[in-house]
């Protein structure tokens, strides 16, 4: 069984077990607030053209006050629920075992939900066969798969700053904000959700359209109505983890 999110990484591995085991594989999507309606369509339209067996399930991370409080350890807790329900979904159907899929380049940043797959005993295929980010993309594209150039990708909750709790009506604001922008044109944002402000990250070789004031203008008023009473754009741009590096300045504060 594959935990499979519709992303690059997920969507080669439940292509790669739909062709070495057939039938012996499913791929499982989790469906909750925190995942984009448009991670679910990309999701469906992977497992309809390829005909790999899959199945929808629910999960309720929203329900723990520790995942709501968004620490650090944010993505254990969701990690640890949708594995608990994954294993369940295992035992009810007669599956050996869960894979997920986690690469080496996921090993250099911090990224707790990977203890509740160790926890889990979740397979990591990409891991064993020392498979990196970039390799997975060129695999996909041997493999005919849509996903092959997607750009990054991460629950919604990762758009708050650590401390901020996790509410649906934030994470629709964030879905509905990167929708907006991506329909100006902008292929890799992330709205950073800060209260009253809303930073947007766009992809260092997309800046300096997104700086052209008219541009400019067009970005306020798609986000602005959403519930921000500020619009701001980071002009270090767009980064994988970049609410991380606060933990970073934590941790060097903490040894001085």
């Amino acid at each position: 069984m594959v935990a499979f999110s519709g992303g690059v990484d997920s969507s080669y591995l439940a292509w790669a077990a739909h062709r070495a085991l057939r039938e012996g594989s499913l791929a499982v999507t989790a469906v909750s607030a925190s995942y984009p309606a448009s991670h679910r369509e990309l999701a469906e339209q992977i497992v309809r053209d390829f005909s790999i067996p899959h199945r929808f399930v629910d999960t309720r991370e929203m329900d723990n006050p520790a995942y709501r409080a968004n620490n650090a350890d944010r993505c254990y807790h969701c990690k640890t629920e949708l594995f608990d329900v994954l294993d369940g979904v295992v035992e009810r159907i007669g599956f050996d075992a869960v894979a997920y899929g986690i690469n080496t380049d996921d090993t250099s940043d911090f990224r707790p939900g990977h203890r509740a797959a160790h926890e889990h005993r979740v397979l990591s295929p990409f891991l064993d066969a020392g498979l990196s980010k970039g390799e997975i993309r060129a695999l996909s594209r041997e493999a005919g798969l849509p996903t092959a150039d997607l750009p990054a990708s991460a629950c919604l909750s990762s758009r708050l700053p650590y401390g901020t709790e996790v509410t649906s009506e934030r994470l629709h604001q964030v879905e509905a904000g990167e929708e907006a922008l991506r329909g100006l044109g902008f292929r890799q944002v992330r709205l950073r959700h800060h209260g009253e402000l809303a930073r947007i990250e766009i992809d260092p070789t997309e800046l300096a359209r997104a700086l052209d004031p008219d541009m400019a203008t067009r970005i306020v008023a798609a986000v602005k109505p959403l519930g921000f009473r500020y619009v701001s754009l980071d002009l270090e741009g767009y980064r994988s983890g970049s609410l991380n590096e606060v933990l970073f300045l934590h941790s060097v504060r903490s040894e001085d």
